[in-house]
């Protein structure tokens, strides 16, 4: 049905004089991981409906390595001009594809490599939301031991996890944030593990960072509340879930798109915020009304550029500070972060990427 769809757009286009522009995506997993690739996949079908004249393709299970580059070459002999490859271990292959293909513009999430002409890094602000939901987990545990089920060691992650530690100190200093890692992105089984070993040392709340939600499943299946990332998981954890840090990628396609094809996008680097609506933070019914006004509190005051989750005092595991008191950490700072805050439990291990 779509195949037909999309036949009569180009026909139609053809016969009423317009262009047809193609985008094409990369993906790490599946588009039903109701994760990182689900939350980039709602991302593209919201492009596709609401900048006419642009058709759309993706490609899932991408291997995250310099491998990717075949993918990409393969999307431009079929003619797509803009390319979003949207893991972080793309972004080598993208860069030698920018490089080779002047005239198509490329998009690579996560990574920090970019050029002014045809190759964009982009990202979002998640531990803005990440945040708020480190609020939702301090004020809803009992037992002040909060799991969290943590992907690979990377910055973008343990910048993210420590945002959440963050909201959870905010509002309640004798908890800890546990952290288990799973070493993959996408691993169910891994992450149930994860979850249960959380739950064995007391944890009443999880949390997680991982793709599936297997994290979610497990907490609802043992009535221990949860809070999921990237997607609202909202179907899976009826009676425990509380909400998640979310990704709104569709509004930064549409505006990139326009912008091309208007003639006036600039490429570079791209860090919008909750301001820019690229990333929210998600609530259920199982919150209780206390909490969500804290939450909308500091939430306003992060979209007005009043707070800053990463502002001093900041220490580490160490007790050493990090921060000064009213100083906010730099952007590069966030970028290359390397240490967990003080209420972590759990060490960074040697990055597998």
């Amino acid at each position: 049905m779509k195949k037909f769809l999309v036949t009569i757009l180009i026909i139609s286009s053809v016969i009423m004089g317009f262009s047809i522009l193609k985008v094409g995506f990369l993906y790490i997993g599946p588009v039903g991981d109701f994760g990182w690739t689900y939350a980039h996949d709602l991302g593209r079908k919201y492009l596709e409906d609401h900048v006419p004249g642009v058709i759309t393709t993706y490609i899932e299970n991408v291997p995250e390595s310099i491998e990717s580059y075949r993918y990409i070459e393969d999307l431009v002999k079929k003619d797509y001009k803009i390319i979003f490859a949207t893991s972080f271990g793309f972004m080598d292959a993208t860069e030698q594809a920018a490089k080779k293909y002047p005239d198509v513009y490329f998009f690579h999430c996560s990574g920090y490599k970019y050029n002014n002409t045809n190759f964009t890094a982009y990202f979002g602000r998640i531990y803005q939301p990440s945040f708020l939901a480190g609020i939702i987990a301090g004020m809803m545990t009992k037992s002040n031991i909060i799991g969290y089920v943590a992907p690979v060691p990377i910055p973008e992650v343990i910048r993210i996890t420590n945002a959440f530690a963050l909201g959870v100190k905010l509002v309640n200093p004798e908890a800890k944030v546990h952290v288990v890692w799973t070493h993959s992105w996408f691993d169910p089984a891994q992450e149930k593990e994860a979850a249960k070993s959380l739950m064995d040392v007391g944890a009443d709340v999880i949390a997680q960072q991982t793709d599936s939600a297997a994290p979610v499943q497990t907490a609802e299946e043992n009535g221990v509340y949860s809070i999921g990332y990237n997607s609202d998981m909202a179907v899976f954890g009826p009676s425990y879930y509380l909400g998640a840090p979310i990704w709104n990628w569709g509004a930064y396609y549409v505006k990139v798109v326009k912008e091309i094809m208007a003639g006036t996008y600039k490429a570079g680097f791209y860090w919008g915020g909750m301001d820019e609506d690229i990333v929210k933070i998600s609530m259920t019914n199982n919150v209780p009304d206390k909490v969500k006004a804290v939450v909308g509190a500091f939430e306003k005051l992060i979209k007005e550029g009043k707070f800053d989750p990463f502002t001093g005092p900041i220490y580490n595991q160490k007790g050493e500070l990090m921060v000064k008191e009213g100083e906010r950490m730099s952007d590069e700072e966030l970028l290359s972060m390397d240490w967990f805050v003080d209420n972590i439990v759990g060490s960074i291990p040697k990055a597998s990427h």
